[in-house]
């Protein structure tokens, strides 16, 4: 024979992706006991074969845009794969859109969160427009007629895809609509007129330059309005069943993210209502901006927490020079380090929907925005050295890990990319002392129990401009090392605080101390 396979990890399949011990803690300790049960339910779907193969076959075949239908008519539509499809209902009937506003169950958005953490590990992309609907509502509330329009809709669990009149569906699903390519995270430059048209109504007009799902049906849009730049919903069906303009001039060709749909949408003439008072645009959609930010961190929270799992189970499979990989202290060490920052971001995602849950809006302007400069910058480098852990086979389309790695990047870009985000925080903490304050009294709850964290707290001060990215680091750091102190066993919590604060560390994962517990860490790592 000179063809027989033997030392290749199994696949990692038939697992519960939810039975992550440090992920179900933080769901009880935030509120959300209650919904134990319904996440691991949700977590052994994910970890089967079939939505591993719904998210190849999302990524392998793209969505496809329809301009016109066979007679020539324009339809400016989005083809998608069944899979995709596959996707979304189980996302939408899990709850991970708008549903946590329906009700007044203590937990819900945490709930929701760890929802969003166990399923995004299947496949990320379609997490884009199961994002925006859960962002959209508070913004939405702006306008209370249109909230009461929409929002039982909106917070439905019904996945109910297709343009039709909104009002005839069992479902929604909304988009934003700010970005334009004369300006960027610039919004106030942007271009897009809006007419008012004498009847409760405005007319819009301009060009939009990245715009996530078009395929959903509503859309909050920022336009330039006689008082400013303001904020409109934009159905892309009106309620006499017409097509409202919403040109699609193009799909966008990315790096990653490739199962979902982003396009550059032309209005022409487009039918929009106002949200918010006018020239108040920025005010009422950083609502759902906010929202959209928490789930970058949570989503970069689940990118990494898959490429872990990958890593581990490969090693612990795969044999070389006497014994399994994971055995090796080097690895073992990799592991270990790649592990901390899992858990780290975890804790922090699921502290942030807690806030959300409780109300904690001085804490929640803060830390959000810490959390959004850090976490999603920490996915590219922990996806990549996961990858590295599966070698060559780690490289190859089939292992999934690719996908992860291209997908990785988008977090820290969307929704305000790193300068931004640090930017927001030195306005912070220059603005608003109530939320530094907050701030404070969270990390200051695991004073004294370890000198490196009480070391870099006292170190917390307010930056100059070209230091904000320093300062959005450290308050990251400072921020995801009390939280593992609090509620993390010693052997995690010690080693992060001694390599990410302490001075014990390299410039590459693999560097902790050889005092780290690193057999430790792993073994709490490990998939189930």
């Amino acid at each position: 024979m000179t063809h027989e396979v033997f030392n290749q990890a199994p696949p990692l399949v038939d697992y519960d992706v939810a039975a992550d011990v440090a992920l179900l803690a933080a769901v009880e300790r935030e509120g959300a006991g209650w919904a134990v049960g319904d996440l691991h339910r949700l977590g052994k779907l994910a970890g089967t074969a079939e939505p591993q193969r719904w998210a190849d076959e999302a990524n392998r075949y793209e969505p496809r845009l329809i301009t016109h239908d066979r007679y020539g008519n324009r339809v400016d539509e989005v083809d998608f794969h069944p899979s995709w499809h596959r996707l979304m209902d189980v996302a939408v009937s899990a709850g991970l859109a708008g549903a946590p506003w329906a009700g007044e169950r203590t937990g819900a958005h945490v709930a929701r969160a760890a929802g969003l953490h166990v399923w995004s590990q299947v496949e990320a992309g379609h997490s884009c427009p199961i994002s925006m609907t859960y962002a959209v509502v508070p913004a939405l509330r702006h306008a209370p007629e249109l909230a009461a329009a929409y929002e039982p809709l909106l917070t439905s669990r019904s996945y109910d895809f297709g343009l039709r009149t909104p009002a005839t569906k069992t479902g929604l699903l909304a988009g934003m609509g700010m970005t334009e390519k004369q300006g960027g995270s610039d919004v106030r430059a942007n271009t897009t007129r809006a007419t008012s048209a004498g009847d409760g109504t405005w007319r819009l007009r301009g060009h939009k330059w990245f715009t996530s799902a078009p395929m959903c049906d509503l859309f909050l849009v920022l336009a330039q309005a006689p008082a400013g730049l303001s904020c409109f919903l934009v159905p892309r069906v009106l309620p006499d069943g017409t097509r409202n303009p919403f040109r699609i001039q193009r799909l966008k060709d990315k790096l990653g993210n490739r199962s979902n749909a982003s396009s550059e949408p032309e209005f022409d003439d487009t039918v929009a209502w106002l949200v918010g008072g006018e020239g108040r645009g920025v005010r009422t959609i950083i609502e759902m901006v906010a929202m959209t930010r928490l789930d970058c961190v949570t989503g970069s929270a689940s990118g990494m927490r898959a490429a872990l799992n990958q890593a581990v189970h490969h090693t612990r499979h795969r044999h070389a020079f006497g014994g399994p990989l994971a055995g090796k202290p080097v690895m073992r060490n990799v592991l270990a380090d790649l592990a901390l920052e899992s858990e780290a971001a975890t804790l922090l995602a699921m502290r942030l929907a807690g806030a959300v849950d409780r109300g904690e809006q001085a804490f929640q302007r803060l830390a959000v925005a810490v959390g959004k400069f850090w976490v999603c910058k920490r996915q590219p480098a922990v996806v990549g050295e996961a990858l590295e852990c599966l070698g060559g086979n780690g490289y190859v389309e089939d292992s999934g890990l690719p996908r992860l790695y291209r997908d990785a990047p988008l977090n820290s870009i969307w929704e305000g990319s790193g300068n931004v985000q640090a930017l927001d925080v030195l306005r912070t903490l220059g603005r608003e002392p109530d939320s530094l304050e907050a701030f404070h009294a969270e990390v200051s709850r695991a004073a004294g129990a370890d000198r490196h964290l009480d070391a870099a707290i006292s170190r917390l001060s307010v930056p100059k401009e070209d230091e904000a990215r320093r300062t959005a680091e450290q308050l990251a750091l400072v921020l995801q090392a009390s939280l593992l102190v609090r509620y993390a066993p010693p052997a995690v919590a010690d080693a992060f605080c001694a390599s990410r604060l302490g001075g014990e560390w390299g410039h590459t994962f693999g560097t902790l101390s050889a005092n780290a517990d690193t057999a430790a860490i792993v073994e709490r790592a490990a998939p189930a």
